[in-house]
């Protein structure tokens, strides 16, 4: 990782490490890895969407996520996340991860929270989303 004169990389590395810190001697499941994504979240209650929200990912596996964003999230209940995938499907469709699950942790101090997957699927973003992502545009 490229450290950016914001110190976001140091800043990412620090917040995932106090996550992972408090279940070190935790076997995981599902191996994680250290990527960052835009994602925006959607807090569910009883079906229905009770705020919107966005963040980034600091990492990911097939079991969950660590995000962090800028508003707190409550430390547990059903939540999905929505997150733009880096690569394009048959090099041409842009792909979106979608995930559902259950938030199991929230910091506070560091506001970010984990999600444990109960489900998860690739969705085609469409061929104008590609173009607008190759152009720069959002």
């Amino acid at each position: 990782m490229t450290p950016t004169p914001d110190g976001t990389v140091l800043r990412t590395m620090r917040l995932a490490t106090a996550f992972s810190d408090a279940k070190r001697n935790e076997q995981r499941l599902n191996g994680r890895y250290p990527i960052t994504l835009e994602l925006q979240y959607k807090l569910l209650s009883k079906g229905r969407v009770e705020k919107l929200g966005n963040g980034r990912t600091l990492n990911i596996s097939s079991g969950g996520v660590l995000f962090e964003t800028d508003d707190l999230l409550p430390p547990d209940g059903p939540i999905e996340l929505a997150m733009n995938w880096p690569f394009l499907l048959e090099g041409v469709c842009s792909l979106k991860l979608v995930m559902r699950g259950r938030i199991v942790r929230s910091d506070p101090k560091v506001k970010a929270a984990a999600v444990k997957a109960e489900y998860h699927e690739f969705r085609t973003a469409g061929i104008a989303f590609a173009k607008r992502r190759a152009q720069g545009t959002p």
